[in-house]
């Protein structure tokens, strides 16, 4: 009976654990040019329904189209992209694909499509027992600078330690040249179901749905490059907030309200300061932003971008060619200090991520990373009039919260602390004031170029068995193909130590 007591306990770990996989990343060595974030500004108009450098219509809102709504494609060469690993199919496919907080949807490249050479791995439908085909009709995702079509299907996809059986997404079968580029497949929209084109609950709202995730949460860090070499970009936590790269509280702020329910992942900008001095803002629908992982820079309303550029002294709009419409260029000597408010406190942007570099070889002038998203078109109060891209998150800990609906940032450290993941609390919320409490402290101190691509590690959190206290010690955890890691292993006490007293009472 001993023996039997002693087996059993044996077998404790394996109904109580749950795991924390960090699969790391390294960010391909290529450097942005300023063609590039001026090509980049156009997508990120087109994607939330401005006008574009090349549109007809500068001043007038674009007409937003149901099938080119939710999808940030983003061209590794052109844009800093965070990437991370999923597998699809039975038995498992494994791609690289673009985690985007501003769209919705999941597709990945099939081996049917005409325009994929020399891209990364595509998913070969015939070798998967669980593929479903959906729909017969084609998609197409148009978005300005190119065009993704395909088709709907369902199968078994897989993300660290998380799986949906029967998750739909797009199989694309042409794309436009340049969309994606190098060990990219495609793209994992981490919005909501409302941007979705194909009308799918997305992946991480189906792990919530599913009760997969510890908390409804998501996080980044979002680390910039110091070389040109291959290394690691970051941290992406699934199901929860990492403690070690935070300090501090979490600073949520309640989700804008929109018709119909959420769509982006936006809350109200309230307050700006250039050079430690207040910068006149618009108010109403034209403080909605988007808190957008997949956008390189930064992007607001034509009056606003002016406003902040007019008080940095030097600066002026760039004017030579089309293509650079909306950007501006200051003296390179100069450390341009911004902050931004959403109504609670000023975090600080390093002035290293606000440079683009020279706007040409040798000139004394930089071009800014702030550059103006409406080109003079009107906004309304279902979309965002600004777009917070990495300029801005490579200097917190930004955190998106499924319940209650939020979006948090913490300062760059460790030994923060989440009070809402446990609970589902609010943290330290902001439920809309418009006028910051403190300034500075935020930025990251480590140097480096907005111009250089990065890539993000990932941190897949499984669920935790609710318990009254947990013992944490550490586990390998076996790496896939691409990553390698770290595990944590969390044995709930309450229910191990009922065990324990029924396992004894039988064996005595």
């Amino acid at each position: 009976m001993v023996n039997s007591a002693f087996l059993l306990l044996s077998l404790l770990p394996a109904v109580c654990i749950a795991q924390t996989v960090d699969i790391p990343l390294t960010r391909r060595a290529k450097t942005l040019t300023l063609q590039n974030h001026f090509a980049a500004a156009d997508r990120a108009r087109a994607r939330y329904g401005f006008p574009t450098t090349k549109s007809s219509v500068a001043g007038r809102r674009l007409q937003r189209r149901a099938s080119s709504q939710g999808f940030a494609i983003i061209n590794e060469e052109a844009d800093s992209s965070f990437l991370g690993t999923l597998s699809i199919g039975t038995p498992a496919q494994t791609f690289n694909v673009v985690l985007d907080t501003g769209s919705s949807d999941l597709w990945t490249i099939t081996q049917e499509c005409d325009d994929c050479s020399g891209i990364g791995n595509a998913f070969d439908t015939t070798k998967s027992s669980s593929f479903k085909q959906t729909s017969q009709q084609a998609i197409e995702i148009d978005y300005g600078s190119g065009a993704v079509q395909g088709f709907t299907a369902t199968d078994t996809v897989t993300m660290g330690p998380f799986t949906v059986q029967d998750q739909t997404f797009l199989v694309a079968e042409r794309l436009s040249d340049g969309i994606i580029d190098g060990d990219v497949s495609g793209l994992i929209g981490l919005a909501f179901q409302g941007l979705a084109e194909t009308q799918a609950v997305p992946f991480w709202q189906a792990l919530i749905n599913n009760g997969d995730l510890s908390s409804p949460e998501m996080s980044f860090f979002l680390e910039r490059s110091t070389s040109d070499n291959d290394e690691p970009g970051g941290v992406f936590t699934l199901g929860g907030t990492n403690s070690s790269l935070f300090s501090g509280s979490i600073e949520f702020h309640d989700l804008a309200s929109t018709t119909g329910g959420p769509q982006y992942w936006m809350i109200p900008l309230s307050a700006v300061t250039v050079q430690g001095s207040s910068v006149s803002i618009a108010g109403g629908n034209s403080l909605l932003s988007a808190i957008d992982t997949g956008t390189t820079a930064m992007g607001g309303p034509s009056a606003d971008v002016a406003a902040i550029w007019a008080a940095v002294p030097g600066s002026s709009a760039l004017t030579q060619g089309n293509q650079q419409t909306g950007y501006f260029q200051y003296p390179c000597s100069t450390n341009v200090k911004v902050t931004l408010s959403f109504g609670g406190q000023a975090w600080a942007i390093d002035s290293n991520d606000i440079n683009l570099g020279q706007v040409e070889e040798g000139s004394s002038m930089c071009a800014g990373a702030i550059f103006d998203l409406s080109l003079g078109a009107s906004t309304d109060a279902n979309t965002p009039s600004w777009v917070i891209g990495d300029t801005f998150l490579k200097n917190t800990y930004t955190v998106f919260r499924q319940s209650p609906q939020a979006v948090g940032f913490a300062a760059l450290g460790s030994g923060g602390s989440d009070t809402s993941s446990s609970g589902g609390g609010s943290g330290s919320s902001s439920g809309g004031s418009n006028s910051p409490s403190s300034t500075g402290a935020s930025a990251s101190t480590t140097p480096g170029l907005a111009s250089q691509l990065t890539s993000a590690t990932k941190t897949f959190a499984t669920p935790s068995i609710p318990a009254h206290s947990t013992v944490t010690t550490t586990d390998s955890v076996p790496a896939g193909p691409t990553s390698s890691g770290a595990g944590m292993v969390e044995v709930s006490m309450g229910l191990l130590l009922s065990t324990l007293i029924s396992a004894l009472a039988m064996a005595l």
